[in-house]
């Protein structure tokens, strides 16, 4: 399939926000309208057609990242459908480093609420230009102007109003859009694909020629053309308004906003308008820049088709047992059978299948060129955050931030059959989500899995029930602790065995000093070369560090601690590594008992977003649960709650708080930092 699409008339746009702010029915909208869905599927009859997994349909949220290709006009425009849950941080956080550019959907009931906050700023953070939909505005207490001013406070973004909402809530009729200065209504009858353009009704008229001032005004302070017509008062063409408004989004100066009713079917369209004609194409923004693995050279990847190749692999998910690893093409052209370079494992890997993606579904194509995203089939080897290249011009495109998992759970198949395939399944899930770990605990023989959250745990067990028919017991929650040392401590060991007929000697002295939290591990040696061999110095660093895995109170690993080789003892002909190795790891382990270890846990972030009038019984809940709170603030009728609580304090929170608030209270919660309880 030849490439039918120019660069410049692509947008790769990720859809953002909090959970239940309407991104996923925006979506089936949009694909609605775009022709890529003949039929417009509900989120609450479980039939969005991006939320395409069982987990996902059943809860009516949206889990794993789904990629998308649909045409408005003459511009291709792949969508990627974010979670808004926080404990899938991750797959938006590898959505957002394959974007140009994004739009940010608010309820116009809540504003911005925590996890939106999150997102935006994590998309700040890769410096995604965005735009805002004020969505639900047919719901009873919509506020278009409270959401805004949300924005602006909250988000610190310089939010330009494009549209004015014609009523509120019930009275939500139609949208006024400010620069072309005309009122857009549209047919119930026709599912909204249908829509009328009309004069600004005399009532709304002024306030919106107000509007449409500020921005003029606004474009003339991007745009000198602009600026000398506003002072002279000439008449001032929409295009170039749009043209101005377009370039200070492009470079993070601007957000516009727009308003609508996504499950009304009301402001998709000139949505849509405002993804092709604000957001970035692929060469509108600056090329990535990535480091030749063996030089550490600085390239830049210009994103045109015949520029050498240059690939990231953002995410890779498993259907129906096949690997499918999802692209973002930045420069060069992938063609489907040739041969890939990937420079980080330096191994080449065969390109089985091109996939243009719609959901779950999929179009095989022979090449694409830059700018797209697509799905691949036939990788092996390659993983997420792993970049495709060619052997002749390798280049590493900047990794992708893993977090760490800060909850666990203890499974055990039921039956020796399960036992097979559950080892087989989880090794799957590790592949697609670099957030799960999975260990055997030696001493209980149980398999423990570590995730982001208790949903998170949640659905990878549903998962490995429904779809890979694995049955497994899963033991409660348990917090992932870490231990320390409170004062420092000297130690020192002799190994000497005979192992195999072979005499083995080490003798190792070190000290342990505590570090301040969050500073991680330190390691130096103070022996020179000439007093021990290099070879067994390595020894000795390896039985160290690798001794630091496993704590002597609970076998966590040991964190914020300064290890000093000071002496070492060598004899000739009977020291060997091993030796040094095992002293070493002795020694460490001795120091740990005398430097009075003591356990770290998880300290999560909690946001927590109520009516004010069950202010007192949700904060002293959070003093019971021992949290320090931080701050309350009072946002469109609500109150927000930010407190510091130990993740072990929190386990079946959302049940307390939804029968504290008759089910009206939300919250997020993030890992902070270790620390004592």
């Amino acid at each position: 399939m030849s490439r039918k699409i120019k660069i410049n008339h692509i947008r790769n746009i990720g859809i953002i926000a909090h959970i239940d702010a309407g991104k996923t029915t925006v979506t089936e909208r949009i694909l609605y309208y775009t022709g890529r869905s003949h039929k417009i599927g509900e989120v609450h009859d479980g039939e969005a057609v991006m939320d395409w997994m069982a987990d996902e349909q059943e809860r009516g949220i949206t889990i794993t990242s789904a990629v998308t290709t649909c045409r408005w006009e003459n511009t291709e425009i792949h969508i990627i459908d974010t979670p808004g849950h926080v404990d899938f941080t991750i797959e938006v956080e590898r959505s957002l480093r394959v974007l140009d550019g994004a739009v940010g959907v608010f309820s116009a009931v809540e504003g911005v609420e925590p996890q939106s906050e999150t997102v935006w700023h994590q998309a700040d953070k890769y410096g995604v230009p965005k735009i805002a939909f004020i969505n639900k505005m047919d719901r009873i207490g919509a506020d278009f102007f409270g959401a805004v001013e949300m924005m602006k406070d909250r988000l610190n973004a310089n939010a330009l109003i494009l549209q004015l909402p014609v009523g509120q809530g019930e009275d939500f009729t139609a949208v006024i859009d400010l620069i072309h200065m005309q009122q857009i209504h549209w047919d119930e009858e026709t599912l909204g694909a249908t829509y009328h353009v009309s004069d600004i009704d005399a009532a709304d008229r002024e306030r919106a020629e107000a509007y449409r001032e500020k921005i003029v005004e606004t474009a003339a302070e991007h745009d000198d053309e602009i600026m000398e017509a506003y002072l002279s008062e000439l008449p001032i063409d929409s295009e170039k308004i749009l043209a101005a408004i377009r370039k200070a989004t492009i470079d993070l100066e601007l957000v516009p906003v727009l308003c609508g009713s996504a499950l009304r079917n009301k402001g998709i369209q000139p949505l849509l308008d405002a993804i092709t004609g604000i957001l970035p194409s692929p060469v509108d923004i600056p090329p990535i820049k990535g480091t030749h693995p063996r030089t550490d050279q600085i390239i830049e990847c210009k994103p045109t088709d015949s520029a050498p190749l240059a690939a990231l692999i953002f995410k890779v998910a498993l259907i129906e047992g096949r690997k499918l690893s999802y692209v973002r093409i930045y420069s060069g052209t992938l063609k489907a059978g040739a041969e890939v370079y990937n420079p980080l494992l330096d191994k080449k890997e065969k390109l089985a299948r091109i996939l243009r993606m719609h959901a779950n579904k999929r179009e095989r194509v022979d090449s694409v060129g830059a700018g797209s995203i697509v799905g691949v089939v036939g990788l092996k080897d390659s993983s997420t955050g792993e970049t495709l290249c060619s052997a002749d011009h390798p280049v590493i495109l900047e990794n992708i931030d893993i977090y760490e998992p800060v909850i666990s759970v203890a499974v055990e198949p039921r039956t020796h059959a399960d036992q097979e395939k559950m080892d087989e399944v989880l090794a799957k899930f590790m592949t697609e989500d670099p957030t799960l770990r999975v260990r055997n605990d030696e001493d209980t023989g149980q398999t423990i899995l570590s995730g982001m959250g208790e949903l998170h745990l949640e659905i990878i067990t549903s998962r490995m029930q429904r779809e890979f028919k694995t049955n497994v017991n899963v033991g409660k929650p348990q917090v992932v602790y870490r231990e320390t040392i409170a004062e420092p401590a000297q130690a020192s060991a002799v190994f000497d065995k005979e192992v195999a007929g072979q005499r083995h000697y080490g003798q190792i002295t070190l000290s342990m000093t505590p570090l301040p939290r969050g500073t991680g591990n330190r390691y130096a040696s103070e022996i020179s070369p000439q007093d021990l061999p290099q070879v067994f110095l390595d020894a000795a660093q390896k039985g160290t560090v690798d001794s630091l895995e496993s704590g002597p109170l609970m076998g966590y690993p040991v964190v914020d601690v300064e290890i000093r080789l000071t002496g070492a003892l060598h004899k000739d002909s009977v020291s060997t590594e091993l030796a040094y190795t095992v002293s070493a790891s002795m020694a460490v382990k001795e120091a740990l008992t005398k430097a009075g270890p003591f356990l770290l846990e998880p300290i999560m972030d909690v946001e927590v977003f109520i009516p004010e009038s069950f202010m007192g019984e949700v904060i002293g809940d959070l003093n019971a649960r021992g949290g320090k709170i931080e701050s309350v603030d009072h946002k469109m009728g609500s109150q927000v709650i930010k407190a510091t609580v130990a993740l072990s304090r929190m386990f079946g929170y959302s049940t307390s708080l939804r029968s504290a608030t008759q089910g009206r209270g939300t919250f997020t919660m993030q890992f902070s930092h270790f620390d004592r309880s």
